[in-house]
């Protein structure tokens, strides 16, 4: 929301915690609110007046795509909501006078611009119950709306929010390109603040939210308003020629189901923007100055295909402007620079979705890895073997230079050159079985089948193309259990560190029951692994008869 004013937006939803917050219900009563209510896609909370101080009745929930239904049905559209304003829009075919000011429906209710509180009041009551009371007489519609002040301002709207955020995949995208025939200029535009006027950029297309945030900025609408703008404006028109159009409603967008029922293409042709196939990550022209400096990053190659390919936008690199990392981050940052990130961070942050390690770390999360990963410090220092599977050639040999075709080709060279580890250790060197024995008591020893344990990660990880450079030598594995013992066949066996009680001295150092039962346990959960059950302890280790 914006800061000292509101408006009606047709993306202003309230979700479960806003409901909670508006109506004071405990977390409990969330939950059941949420179980009870129907849940609407559509659901607009009208609280306009915020903007003038505190509300002195509750807010109200607006079902957008039911009015939109009942105005069909009388023969009207979104006019009768919703006003004219000129706007600035790209003009399809005319690239030499592209930017035109043309009619726009603004989203608020009724007017194209906030007035003081009684005005935008007597609006809203002016005209929701003029309509409801015209309605209401017409023999177009079986039902009308509330007409009285009770009916429309409740504490419990009886619904509850189900809005998802929408986005544009690479296969939604691909799907606007072929039914536009490619022509880019149709969405895509930048602003030239000299001339004031919006412009097409043929080859340097990016993502609305490059410029259109989450609220207004100066000249520059929200990121939902924008949206909604374009879009909308574009299906409705389309829908007016009598043609396969996108949605003209809210659900049509943004409810789960709808969305997750988006047909996908496949095979996904690949996207057109002149980006390179393989690119070496290249420093920015005052560190290669620095010769010392550029001489301790070894040159990394960098796969730009494949990462598309395991991406649905290119976002999730790009996360400024589709530009060379350098472009924002280098390897120094001047004091009075306003970019805080320098290029190692930028690649390393193990908490940033937008580094690498970091997006490789979120791999981690899936079932298949975080058996191992879950249980390993996520501070853990790689080794130099692993840096290398990135850093791969000396930085005078691809760094220098400002050719960028020679670059791209030695790019592909050392990606040529890089080999996922895809042996492993034979059988005759993983044991079948495994007993545990050495704090058997009541139950007896349990036999783990240590090879089928072993396999089965194996095979998760030679199915990730990612975890095949990663994983570098044989026995990587097996740390995933032997969690600091060095890579060999025959790691040193868990009582070697945890005694068999727990030692006070050493805190961190769980004694052996609490290490086997934690390290197995939480494995399995991570994997989600249904069985043995927490308190199934025959499972694993069979009782003793007794004699």
């Amino acid at each position: 929301m914006k800061k000292g004013r509101s408006r009606v937006r047709w993306t202003k939803i309230l979700g479960i915690a806003g409901l909670a917050l508006a109506f004071g219900v405990s977390a409990w009563g969330v939950e059941a609110l949420r179980e009870k209510a129907p849940g609407r896609a559509d659901l607009i909370m009208i609280d306009t007046l915020k903007a003038f101080g505190d509300l002195e009745r509750p807010e109200v929930a607006f079902l957008h795509d039911r009015h939109t239904d009942a105005l069909e049905k009388a023969g009207k559209d979104c006019s009768a909501c919703h006003l004219s304003e000129k706007r600035f829009k790209m003009i399809p075919d005319t690239l030499e006078s592209a930017i035109q000011r043309v009619d726009h429906l603004s989203t608020r209710f009724k007017r194209l611009r906030e007035e003081g509180r009684r005005e935008v009041m007597d609006i809203y009551h002016n005209e929701c119950i003029g309509c409801h009371n015209e309605m209401a007489d017409s023999e177009l519609v079986e039902k009308s709306g509330p007409v009285t002040c009770g009916q429309c301002h409740k504490a419990d709207p009886g619904v509850v929010s189900i809005r998802a955020e929408m986005g544009m995949d690479q296969s939604l995208h691909y799907r606007h390109v072929k039914a536009r025939d490619k022509k880019c200029e149709q969405c895509h535009h930048k602003y030239d603040p000299i001339r004031e006027k919006l412009f097409y950029a043929k080859g340097e297309e990016g993502t609305c939210r490059y410029c259109h945030k989450d609220q207004d900025e100066e000249n520059r609408v929200a990121m939902p308003l924008a949206a909604h703008i374009q879009c909308l404006d574009c299906h409705r028109k389309t829908l007016a020629e009598n043609k396969d159009s996108g949605p003209v409603r809210c659900a049509g967008c943004h409810d789960p189901a709808r969305q997750k029922a988006i047909e996908k293409v496949s095979p996904l042709p690949r996207m057109e923007r002149n980006q390179p196939d393989a690119v070496v990550v290249r420093l920015s022209a005052s560190d290669q100055a620095n010769r010392e400096m550029a001489s301790r990053m070894s040159a990394v190659p960098f796969d730009h295909k494949a990462h598309e390919g395991a991406n649905d936008t290119c976002r999730v690199c790009h996360h400024e402007a589709i530009s060379p990392c350098v472009t924002c981050h280098s390897l120094t940052v001047p004091p009075d620079s306003d970019r805080k990130v320098n290029l190692e961070a930028a690649m390393h942050d193990a908490d940033s979705m937008t580094s690498c390690v970091g997006c490789h770390n979120d791999r981690k999360t899936a079932k298949q890895c975080a058996g191992c990963h879950g249980f390993m410090a996520a501070n853990r220092r790689p080794s130099d073997a692993f840096c290398k599977t990135c850093h791969m050639a000396d930085p005078a040999d691809a760094l220098s230079g400002d050719d960028e075709a020679a670059r791209r080709e030695r790019a592909a060279a050392l990606l040529t050159g890089r080999k996922p580890v895809t042996e492993s250790m034979a059988d005759a060197d993983i044991p079948e079985t495994v007993t545990i024995g050495a704090i058997a008591g009541e139950y007896e020893p349990a036999k783990m089948p240590h090879r089928k344990i072993f396999r089965t990660i194996e095979k998760g990880v030679r199915e990730d193309k990612l975890a095949t450079y990663f994983h570098e030598e044989r026995g990587t594995l097996c740390q995933g259990c032997h969690h600091n013992s060095p890579v060999d066949k025959k790691p040193p066996k868990c009582a070697s560190c945890h005694g068999k009680s727990f030692d006070e001295k050493r805190p961190v150092m769980p004694g052996l029951k609490a290490a086997y039962h934690r390290q197995c346990m939480e494995c399995h959960e991570r994997m989600g692994i249904e069985k043995p059950a927490d308190t199934d302890c025959a499972a694993c280790h069979k009782e003793k008869e007794q004699s």
